[in-house]
């Protein structure tokens, strides 16, 4: 099979049957320097079009490595720039599938220029439309920039390579001995969103596709398909408090969940569920990783992480740009105490604290294990606008953790008592009930309802039905510095 057939067939492995429309099937490389006018270049190394997604419209593109290595050229640039013009103008989400060698060198300055408006138009489309990208073979240099951009990538496991620079010209570094062009390494680096075969790549956009609102505009995407009873309960909610993605997962609707991220920094979740058919973004604290066996595969600690708490925080923006929900579970009692992690918790934590509070989206927050301290305010408490706040029964929310704040506040009492241990059980409990129960919390109106468990679906329904349509004013500004 050659690499024009594997761009198209890429195409149509995506898009509904016999729906993609090419267009600019005829534009080819219209530079003569360097002796580029003795090779053929059809399209120009790209192919553009539009076509159909279960029925939703979407302009694609997909690079052809047979026609000069899909280098980017003036022409090239030009023909994905009008798509995404094209994009702006309808209302509909871009999908680019990049296999390139880079930059058009015969081209020189005008390849070069011609690359910079894609990353212009790019970054005119974000927070208008979805832009998702797929990387099936080289994606080096300049290039990698495309990814960074999109909204989502998708990395073709085997054959894939993503980088700036070349594993070889890192200093100390060789293929060999770290490939940081693979899929692996760009994964966990949280540079790529999802890995498969070319399968699981096509029905991975196809699933995102499927639940994204085609723009900003649409507003709330609602799906009307699933006949799944909104009353159902969670019998396994609490058992599975620790791995959030099973507690959403049997929450969702169908038990509907799209993982984000899944390789880079596990301690915290993002997705997407569907709630009485409303697409909902998540964003948990996660404790483990349980396999389909119950095994636990994975264990975190209690506490942000500086990858995590970044993760969140692209993850709200994106679901705040596009008008989609946001639900989080907390569970969480600190910060990562190491000396890299200080370097950078302040400003990681404060960006995903004004994300949250950015937000004006319907926000609903459910704290299912004990959560202390600034943490907890920063995974979207009332505090930062959450609109329901909702608690299991039995969990402790408050400044710290009660044997902390004994042994701070009463230090003296303690080092006077005949019995220590005893003094101290006994401010534990009265600290409990008074200041970091959940009734506690309830009764100051920072937890609007304390919930059994199993009753998890109803509740997170019921809110987001409830909040369907919210609107806010703001303050009249260009925007946030943070």
């Amino acid at each position: 099979m050659s690499n024009t057939t594997n761009a198209l067939s890429r195409i149509q492995s995506i898009l509904d049957d016999s729906s993609f429309v090419e267009i600019g099937g005829l534009v080819t490389a219209r530079s003569t320097d360097f002796n580029i006018q003795e090779k053929k270049a059809p399209s120009d190394g790209v192919i553009t079009g539009y076509g159909a997604i279960n029925g939703n419209p979407v302009y694609i593109y997909s690079q052809d490595a047979s026609v000069l290595n899909g280098t980017v050229g003036e022409m090239h640039a030009r023909k994905i720039v009008n798509l995404m013009n094209l994009a702006l103008k309808t209302g509909a989400p871009v999908i680019g599938l990049l296999d390139c060698a880079g930059i058009r060198l015969q081209e020189a300055q005008d390849a070069l220029y011609s690359l910079g408006r894609i990353y212009t138009k790019m970054s005119e489309c974000s927070g208008i439309i979805p832009q998702i990208t797929a990387v099936y073979g080289n994606c080096g240099g300049g290039l990698a920039i495309l990814a960074k951009l999109s909204d989502f990538t998708f990395m073709l496991e085997d054959g894939g390579k993503l980088f700036v620079n070349s594993p070889n010209v890192i200093a100390g570094n060789y293929e060999e001995k770290l490939d940081s062009a693979s899929a692996k390494f760009q994964a966990e680096a949280g540079v790529v969103d999802f890995v498969g075969n070319e399968e699981e790549i096509a029905n991975g956009i196809r699933d995102l596709i499927s639940i994204l609102p085609a723009n900003y505009e649409e507003g709330q995407l609602v799906d009307i398909s699933s006949n799944d009873n909104l009353n159902r309960t969670c019998p396994s909610a609490l058992s599975n408090v620790n791995d959030p993605a099973l507690v959403l997962a049997e929450s969702s609707d169908d038990n509907f969940l799209i993982e984000v991220k899944k390789c880079h920094a596990p301690e915290m979740f993002t997705g997407f569920i569907r709630l009485d058919g409303v697409t909902v973004g998540a964003v948990a604290n996660r404790l483990s990783i349980y396999d389909e066996n119950g095994k636990e595969t994975a264990k975190f600690n209690k506490a942000l992480t500086v990858n995590g708490t970044k993760k969140a925080a692209d993850f709200v923006k994106f679901c705040n740009a596009l008008e989609i929900p946001i639900v989080t579970l907390t569970n969480v009692s600190g910060f990562d105490a190491s000396l890299e992690a200080e370097k950078e918790m302040a400003a990681a934590v404060a960006r995903l604290t004004y994300e949250f509070a950015n937000a004006d989206v319907p926000k609903v927050n459910l704290v299912v294990g004990d959560s202390y301290g600034s943490a907890y305010i920063a995974m979207n408490s009332k505090a930062l606008g959450a609109d329901f706040v909702y608690a299991y029964e039995g969990v402790l929310v408050g400044t710290m953790d009660s044997n902390q704040a004994v042994k701070i506040i009463y230090s003296d009492e303690i080092s006077k008592a005949e019995d220590p241990n005893k003094e101290i059980a006994d401010k534990v409990s009265e600290f409990e009930e008074t200041n970091n129960s959940v009734l506690a919390a309830a009764k100051r109106g920072y937890v609007d309802t304390i919930i059994a468990p199993e009753y998890t679906r109803q509740y997170l329904c019921a809110a987001i039905e409830m909040l369907y349509g919210k609107q806010e004013l703001r303050a009249d500004k260009k925007h946030g510095t943070i």
